[in-house]
């Protein structure tokens, strides 16, 4: 057997990944981890999983939105409510994609009158807000989930988190964003709306004087005029921004969650799992593991890369055929010795933490039948 290949399956611990899904004091599992490793596909089967095999009342919330997920679970579409996936088995599956601008719509609506919504909801800055805002996806994921929970009709969650340019992006833009939404600096702005009618351009205007004439070049009065009403609409909200993400951040360290962390056997996946793994420990929050996707593995392991290329040249010119075979076998082991090494900066660093591995697919999910391979890989 290969020397890495047998390292491979011994160095670490296995998860017990149908455990974890079993489990009733187990009720969100949040899949994390760099862009384009498979976060999706992987909440997508282990919820199923949770449904078909183990008869809990699962939804999964995913942020992806390309349709393949949705052509995977049998849906035309997905949308911000949670919609029931023909599954076999006594379990309920139901399937949403967050849509982040109308999340932000549902909170407005939740914590002020019709008539201040209305006004919030036309404001130009809101608009772009609640849109494109650095952050503002992560943060509404953060509000899907505390909504999601606070119905208690689901005995397991699970969340894809967003594809951010880091991993630790979920975690840390809802709180920056909390910060902006509830800070000093939007307080300040607020102030002059609350002093008697005049706009907040006109009295930053008389107050700063040159200050406020580069700030108006800058950036315009309209948007300034535009901010100043944002503000003064949003004031019934200020304090519930970040008691929110607080409350569910709490959730988060909660043994009630398990984190997965997801990654390909890649150099820059495995070190945004390190990041990820570092700061949940830091955080206290509980992994439940290192699910590592698109894993190379050789049905004839005990023949390493070396006597492969050995072999190959013997056999020379009299045999092509098997000369080509044993060449594309030495390829496979380097890439799976490679893959290996990249897997072990993981599980060297963290070595309490279990690992499934799931074998890279011929071809990608694409239908129900797809994720319970997965599924049946993961455990």
């Amino acid at each position: 057997m290969s020397e890495g290949y047998a390292r491979n399956v011994a160095e670490h611990l296995t998860m017990e990944t149908d455990a974890l899904l079993a489990d009733p004091g187990v009720r969100i599992m949040v899949c994390c981890g760099a862009g384009g490793v498979g976060k999706t596909t992987t909440a997508a089967a282990l919820a199923l999983r949770a449904a078909e095999t183990h008869g809990r009342r699962t939804v999964v919330l995913t942020i992806d939105p390309a349709r393949r997920l949705a052509q995977a679970l049998g849906l035309t579409e997905l949308d911000n409510t949670p919609r029931p996936v023909k599954t076999d088995g006594e379990g309920e599956l139901h399937a949403m994609m967050l849509d982040m601008k109308r999340t932000f719509d549902e909170v407005v609506l939740a914590h002020t009158d019709p008539q201040r919504a209305e006004e919030i909801f036309a404001n130009p800055f809101y608009q772009a807000m609640s849109t494109t805002f650095s952050g503002t996806q992560e943060y509404m994921a953060m509000e899907k989930l505390g909504q999601l929970r606070g119905t208690e009709s689901w005995d397991l969650i699970v969340v894809d988190t967003p594809p951010s340019r880091s991993a630790l992006d979920f975690l840390d833009a809802p709180a920056r964003l909390g910060r902006f939404l509830d800070g000093r600096m939007l307080r300040f702005l607020l102030a002059p709306a609350r002093s008697g009618g005049r706009s907040m351009f006109q009295l930053v205007t008389a107050s700063f004087g040159a200050f406020s004439k580069a700030v108006q070049r800058v950036l315009g009065a309209q948007l300034l005029s535009d901010l100043s009403g944002f503000v003064a609409a949003l004031d019934s909200m200020f304090g519930g921004f970040r008691e929110r993400a607080e409350h569910t951040y709490q959730i988060l360290q909660d043994p009630q969650t398990a984190f997965l962390v997801v990654a390909t056997p890649e150099e820059d996946a495995i070190r945004e799992a390190c990041y990820f793994a570092e700061r949940l420990v830091h955080e206290r929050m509980p992994m439940g593991g290192l699910v590592l996707n698109r894993v190379h593995r050789s049905a004839v392991p005990s023949l390493d890369a070396a006597d492969s290329e050995a072999a190959a040249a013997a056999v020379g010119e009299d045999h092509p055929g098997a000369a080509a075979a044993l060449r594309a076998h030495a390829d496979l082991m380097r890439l799976v010795d490679r893959e290996h090494r990249m897997a072990v900066r993981f599980t060297r660093a963290f070595p309490a933490v279990p690992v499934a591995e799931v074998p890279a697919q011929p071809t990608d999910v694409h239908d129900l039948d797809g994720l319970r391979v997965i599924g049946t890989a993961l455990v």
